[in-house]
């Protein structure tokens, strides 16, 4: 969706001089913002891949998110889905992976929420974006979030981050593959044919 109200909050996205070097590299915010969409995705933040690409999830995660969320790419990319990272940018690397969302960039989440009035379902991946919206409703770590996801219905649905460094994460907890992705499933489902 390219309508005028968005492209007034991506020109002031570009325009903060928090962004000045993505800007000065043509590099745009990345994220996926329609008004019809139905399913919200609030991830960390774009990774190396996706900023040379400029689609949203468009790596391995992105192949793994897909599936647990029951999506072909077809509807993964259609205007019933939205994708507002914790940062609009790939933040660089760190010493263990990818460098945190800077913060300052969830200042603009409410301005584009608002452009998405038919939001049925929000879904969490990671610590960044449950920390932001969950606050103080989130349990001592990230898994015991995740375990009492059922807490946070309907609005939210909180998961890890699909990336292949969590490998181990899952094999330590089978029980997000086995109870929690089929549940996820059933939610997007129902978010994308309720009218």
């Amino acid at each position: 969706m390219e309508d005028e109200n968005w492209q007034k909050i991506k020109e002031k996205i570009m325009q903060d001089p928090r962004n000045k070097s993505y800007t000065e590299r043509n590099i745009p915010p990345i994220l996926q913002v329609n008004a019809q969409a139905r399913v919200l995705i609030v991830g960390q933040a774009p990774g190396r891949k996706v900023e040379e690409s400029l689609i949203p999830f468009h790596d391995k995660s992105g192949d793994r998110l897909m599936e647990w969320l029951g999506m072909t790419k077809d509807v993964f990319y259609s205007d019933q889905v939205a994708i507002m990272p914790m940062d609009f940018y790939y933040p660089g690397k760190g010493k263990t992976g990818d460098l945190p969302p800077r913060k300052f960039m969830s200042e603009y989440h409410q301005e584009i929420l608002a452009l998405m009035p038919d939001i049925q379902l929000t879904v969490l991946i990671g610590k960044y974006s449950i920390d932001y919206y969950l606050k103080d409703r989130k349990k001592k770590n990230l898994t015991e979030t995740v375990r009492a996801y059922r807490e946070y219905l309907p609005s939210y649905f909180p998961i890890v981050h699909p990336s292949p460094l969590n490998c181990r994460w899952l094999k330590a907890n089978p029980w997000f593959e086995e109870e929690v992705v089929p549940a996820l499933q059933e939610r997007v489902a129902n978010a994308l044919h309720t009218k």
